[in-house]
């Protein structure tokens, strides 16, 4: 059984920085993808940020040059580090893991993971 846990969340001024973790086990495939989506009430899910086990990344428009994504494959986690932190980013964060995706856009698009974990909150006040 696959599980992906997040934590790292929390509040912070804006200007600020958080880093997140995800925790995925249970996955067998040396393969694999993972990536953070994130949604605000009342707003869509969006993209953040997407790499492959090859190291292969690609982040969404509103945080490019903000946040960096990473992995630690030998404790199977992935962090997003979170800087210059805006209003506009708070919302639920979640960790979503699955196959292999070779193509860069790919890698954002949320129907290509099939395990997601139940969200870490990032609250930036003014």
């Amino acid at each position: 059984q696959v599980q992906v846990v997040e934590s790292g969340g929390g509040s912070v001024q804006s200007g600020g920085s958080l880093r997140l973790s995800c925790v995925v086990s249970g996955y067998t495939y040396s393969d694999y993808s993972m990536a953070w989506f994130r949604q605000a009430p009342g707003k869509e899910r969006e993209a953040v940020a997407g790499m492959n086990s090859g190291g292969r990344t690609n982040y969404g428009e509103s945080v490019k040059g903000r946040f960096t994504i990473s992995q630690d494959t030998a404790i199977n986690t992935l962090y997003l580090e979170m800087n210059s932190l805006k209003s506009e980013d708070t919302a639920m964060y979640y960790c979503a893991a699955g196959p292999f995706i070779r193509v860069p856009a790919w890698l954002l698009r949320p129907e290509n993971y099939a395990y997601w974990g139940q969200g870490t909150q990032v609250t930036v006040s003014a």
